[in-house]
C-alpha cells in the first residue's frame, strides 16, 4: 500500500515536471487586432494558425477590437506594464508611439529582400524620423465605389473624374427619382470622417500643418469642409453619414441603397458576393476623383503595420510571427480583402484574377496616397478636426469657424 502510494507520488510528479517542462517549452503571444475592414476575423485567424502549425513551441492569444479602440487598448496596456506582444496601429500613430516608446524599433531587422520587395510607399506606415517601428500589413485608401446600374439607368456613360462631376451625377440620379440621397460616406465622429475628409483635403491641394501650425484653415482644407457640407445640405448625401463609419457604408451601398460610396478595398469583393450584397456584379470601383486645374485622383493614407511592444517578452517570436503575417504567401493567399505590399504581388493571376477593376484603381489611388498629419499630438489634432466636421454638417457654425476652432483646440 505504501510503496503503490509512494510510486503513484512519484509518478505524479513525474507528470508535474513533464507538463511544468512543456509550459516553459510553449511561447505563448498576446497580438491585438481590428475587428473592422480589411482582414476579417477568419482571414486573421487562418493566418495564426498557419503560423502556430509550422511553429508548434509558440501559442498566439488573438484581441480583436472595432478600430475606434486600437490605440487605447494599446496604450493602456503598456503603462500597466504588459498585455500585448504584438499591435496593429495605424500610420498615423508612429510619431506618438516612437515619442512614447510604445514600439520596439525594428529597423535592424529588415531584410534586403523586404527592402527591395515591399512598394516603396508602403513603409511610410511604419516610419518615423528616419527608423522604422514594425512590418507595413495593411496597404489601403479609400476609393470611389459607384453603382454601374444605377448610373446605367441615369444615362451616365462613366464615373466622375472630379469631385464636382460627383456632385452632378449625384443630383442627376436625385432628379430621377432613382435614389433620394446618392452618396454614403463615414462621417460619424470618429477617425472614419478624418479619412473622407483626407481625400478632399489631398484633392483640393490642401495641408494640414506648415511650420508647425495648423494650416487647415484656409485653402484646400477649407474648400474641402466646404464641399462636404454643400453635399450634405444639398440632400445629395445620405443624411445618416454623419453617424455612418465604414461598414455602415458597405451596408448602405450594398443594399442597393447608394450610387455612390467612399470606402477602403474590403468592400470590392464583399459588395460582389451575391450571399452578402444585392448589388453583386453591378459594382465599379475607380480611384477617389480629382479637382480641375488641382489634381487627377485623391487619397489618403489608410495604411496598417503590425510592430512588436517594448513591454514584450518574447520579441523574438513576435517578429517571427510579425514576419509570417506580413509575407507575401500569406497577403497573396488573402488578397481579396486586401492589397498585398509587395510589388510583385501585382504581376501575380493568383492576386489578379477576378478584381482587375480593382487592381488598376488601386495602381493609381495608392501613388497618391495622402498623409493625415505626422505629429505627436495626432490624437488631440484628430479629435479637435472630427467635432469640427460634425459641427459644420449639423449647421452649428461655418466651415471656416469650425476649423479655426479646431485649429485653436489642435494641441500644435
Amino acid at each position: 500500500m505504501l510503496k503503490s502510494t509512494r510510486n503513484a507520488l512519484v509518478g505524479a510528479a513525474l507528470v508535474g515536471i513533464s507538463f511544468s517542462s512543456q509550459a516553459h517549452a510553449e511561447t505563448t503571444l498576446n497580438a491585438l487586432f481590428m475587428a473592422q475592414a480589411a482582414y476579417s476575423e477568419a482571414d486573421v485567424r487562418a493566418m495564426t494558425e498557419a503560423f502556430t502549425k509550422a511553429n508548434p513551441d509558440v501559442k498566439v492569444n488573438l484581441e480583436f477590437v472595432p478600430y475606434e479602440g486600437l490605440h487605447d487598448k494599446t496604450v493602456l496596456a503598456q503603462g500597466s506594464g504588459g498585455g500585448y506582444d504584438v499591435v496593429l496601429f495605424d500610420v498615423i500613430w508612429p510619431a506618438e508611439y516612437a515619442t512614447n516608446n510604445v514600439l520596439v524599433d525594428v529597423t535592424d531587422r529588415i531584410t534586403d529582400e523586404m527592402k527591395n520587395g515591399v512598394l516603396p510607399g508602403a513603409w511610410t506606415t511604419v516610419e518615423y524620423d528616419g527608423k522604422r517601428y514594425g512590418m507595413p500589413w495593411i496597404l489601403d485608401t479609400k476609393y470611389l465605389f459607384y453603382n454601374k446600374e444605377i448610373l446605367e439607368k441615369a444615362g451616365i456613360t462613366a464615373p466622375p473624374k472630379t469631385w464636382d462631376e460627383l456632385a452632378e451625377q449625384a443630383k442627376t440620379i436625385k432628379d430621377k427619382g432613382l435614389l433620394q440621397n446618392p452618396i454614403a460616406w463615414s462621417w460619424s465622429q470618429a477617425e472614419a470622417a478624418i479619412c473622407d475628409y483626407t481625400t478632399l483635403v489631398s484633392a483640393y491641394g490642401g495641408n494640414f500643418i506648415e511650420g508647425g501650425k495648423p494650416a487647415f484653415t484656409t485653402g484646400g482644407g477649407l474648400d474641402a469642409l466646404n464641399y462636404m457640407v454643400s453635399s450634405y445640405t444639398s440632400g445629395l448625401t445620405n443624411p445618416n453619414s454623419k453617424e455612418f463609419l465604414e461598414e455602415d457604408v458597405r451596408k448602405v451601398f450594398q443594399n442597393g441603397e447608394a450610387a455612390f460610396a467612399l470606402n477602403w478595398t474590403y468592400m470590392y469583393n464583399l459588395a460582389n458576393d451575391p450571399k452578402e450584397s444585392k448589388v453583386a456584379g453591378k459594382v465599379g470601383v475607380v480611384p477617389a476623383p480629382g479637382v480641375a486645374g488641382k489634381s487627377e485622383v485623391s487619397a489618403v493614407n489608410g495604411s496598417m503595420g503590425l510592430g512588436i511592444t517594448s513591454t514584450s517578452q518574447h520579441p523574438e517570436e513576435a517578429w517571427k510571427y510579425i514576419v509570417h503575417m506580413t509575407s507575401q504567401p500569406t497577403q497573396n493567399a488573402y488578397a481579396k480583402l486586401s492589397l498585398p505590399i509587395w510589388a510583385s504581388s501585382y504581376e501575380d493571376p493568383s492576386v489578379t484574377t477576378g478584381q482587375e477593376e480593382l487592381i488598376a484603381a488601386a495602381k493609381r489611388g495608392l501613388a497618391a496616397m495622402y498623409p493625415r498629419p505626422t505629429t505627436p499630438k495626432y490624437q488631440e489634432l484628430s479629435t479637435a478636426l472630427q467635432q469640427a466636421i460634425q459641427e459644420a454638417l449639423l449647421g452649428q457654425t461655418s466651415a471656416e469657424d469650425a476649423l479655426k476652432t479646431a485649429a485653436e483646440n489642435s494641441g500644435l
